[in-house]
Parts: C-alpha cells; sequence; structure tokens
C-alpha cells in the first residue's frame, strides 16, 4: 500500500473514516504496528515514563527522541512517523524550535513534529512549518505542564478551561497545524472541536467524536498490569503472555530439556576424544585440551 502522509490524513476526515495512531519506540514494535495496518506511529516523548520509568516526560532528551525515532522509522514501511518536540526544545525560542524540529526529520527520519501547547505557539507552528516540516498540535491533558496542571488530571471540565482548549484548536489550525491531538478532555467538548475545524481531530481519552484515536502500543498490549487509566483498553494480557513464556524458558533451563537437540549445533566430522580430568595447575602452568590445542 502507499505510504501515509499528512495529506493521506487529511482526506480521511471528509471521508468519515477514522485515523488509527499507536505509539511506539522501537523497531519491533514498528514493525508489528504497521503491518496490522497503523495510520501513524508516534514517537512519543512518554518513552520517558514507559520505556525508562520516569514520573513524568520532562526528563526526555532531544538525543533520545531523534534515536527512538530513527528506530522506529527503520521498522515503519506505510504508516505516517511523527516524533514529538521534548520538554525544553521549542518552548524558549522560535528559532531553536525550528532547528529542534529540523533534527528529527533529518536525523530522525520522520514525517513531521508534535508539540504541545495552543494558541502561545501558533507563531512557534507557523515558523516550523514555514520551514518545511508539517506539525501537529497537542491540547488538553499536556504531560509536559504536568507540574503547572497540578498532575495528570483531565481538562476542559468547566466553561472556561473549555473555551480555551477550543480557541487554542482554531489557533492551531490557523498557524498551520495539520492535525490536533486532544488528550483528557470530556468527549463533547473533543465532538465541538472536531467539528469545527477542517484538519483532524486525534483522541486519547477524548470519546469517540474525534476523527482518529491513538493508544501507547504498551498499553494497548496489555504490558503494564499496574497501569489501568480510565481511557485505556487492553486489547492483549501482553504481560501474562510474555511472563508465561519466561517462566517456560526458566523451567526448560532448569529441568535440562532445553536446549535439546533441534536446537543445538551439530557436526558430522567433528570427533572429540576425551581426556583425562584436568589435574589442578600450579602458578605458571598451562594445561592443554587434547584435541584443539587449547589451555584448559
Amino acid at each position: 500500500m502507499d505510504k501515509v502522509t499528512i495529506h493521506t490524513l487529511k482526506r480521511l476526515k471528509p471521508a468519515g473514516r477514522k485515523i488509527c495512531m499507536v505509539t511506539a519506540y522501537d523497531a519491533t514494535f514498528a514493525r508489528v504496528l504497521d503491518d496490522a495496518g497503523a495510520d501513524v506511529l508516534l514517537v512519543g516523548d512518554s518513552l520517558g515514563m514507559v520505556v525508562q520509568g520516569n514520573d513524568s516526560t520532562l526528563p526526555v532528551t532531544m538525543d533520545q527522541m531523534v534515536y527512538h525515532s530513527r528506530a522506529v522509522t527503520r521498522g515503519a514501511r506505510r504508516a505516517h512517523v511523527v516524533g514529538d518536540l521534548p520538554f525544553l526544545s521549542y518552548q524558549a525560542s522560535i528559532p531553536e524550535a525550528v532547528k529542534n524540529a529540523g533534527r528529527m526529520l533529518a536525523e530522525g527520519g520522520v514525517g513531521s513534529v508534535k508539540l504541545e501547547g495552543g494558541a502561545e505557539f501558533a507563531e512557534t507552528v507557523e515558523a516550523i512549518v514555514r520551514a518545511g516540516i508539517p506539525v501537529m498540535g497537542h491540547l488538553g491533558l499536556t504531560p509536559q505542564s504536568v507540574h503547572k496542571m497540578g498532575g495528570f488530571v483531565v481538562q476542559g471540565r468547566d466553561e472556561e478551561t473549555a473555551r480555551k482548549i477550543y480557541r487554542d484548536a482554531q489557533a492551531l489550525e490557523r498557524a498551520g497545524a495539520y492535525a490536533v491531538v486532544l488528550e483528557g478532555v470530556p468527549l463533547e467538548l473533543a465532538r465541538d472541536i472536531t467539528e469545527s475545524l477542517a484538519i483532524p481531530t486525534i483522541g486519547i481519552g477524548a470519546g469517540v467524536h474525534c476523527d482518529g484515536q491513538v493508544l501507547v502500543c504498551y498499553d494497548l498490549f496489555g504490558l503494564n498490569p499496574d497501569f489501568k487509566p480510565k481511557f485505556v483498553k487492553r486489547f492483549a494480557d501482553g504481560y501474562g503472555t510474555l511472563r508465561g513464556a519466561a517462566e517456560s524458558f526458566f523451567a526448560e533451563v532448569r529441568s535440562g530439556t532445553f536446549p535439546d537437540e533441534d536446537h543445538s549445533f551439530q557436526s558430522k566430522t567433528l570427533r572429540i576424544v576425551p581426556g583425562p580430568k584436568p589435574a589442578a595447575l600450579t602458578t605458571g602452568e598451562e594445561k592443554v585440551g587434547p584435541v584443539y590445542g587449547v589451555p584448559v
């Protein structure tokens, strides 16, 4: 099938076809998801929590994002790949934002970048787009602002904050964003924003009315039994399957049934000549094996 581009995604909204996006961090998961039919693979700075075990996304660096982006793009053959701009890679200045967005394309191999924030970053989005780099926006629960929000909490539940998120979505579209992620907002607000925009919305914890949906692959596959937010549906018991496989491996190793002949290399010509059990060596001595002439 043809490679998915930002223009492909823009056409899906008026066609009424939902966009399927999954967050991935390496080539193996990217290949699985690409073969399964993902439209978009997001290299998320959520890797700081999912892969690195941090409490937030804030410690993630540009170098780490470039590294993981390069891995995902190697595994994705059809899906469009978008990479997150991490904390402080675009907030300090517009030139720095353009430079780092360019790194994600040139070094990371992605097709577009994603950044968090609304109208306050409209000029930044415009500058990045003007440089020829497609931008996906991100509104609502924005993890890089976790301390400002007071935690990972749903946004837009009152009229004032809902209006701000609505206006921010309009600002991002005017600035040239090709799509907007809506995270952790009431489904009614996500519906109103989706209906008001010509560009697609992709929801995560934002209800069914968005033009697409995104989940982290570790959550989709059920790899973390302790992470149970309301918006996540596990489509497999990945943790149970992998743990069971590991337990089987350990049991066969300890019983001596693995590896067996089917999983061992053999030679029809090599003949091992048994020798006497090596005696204890004194300092400076070296004992040579009976066949190979190497120390034993």
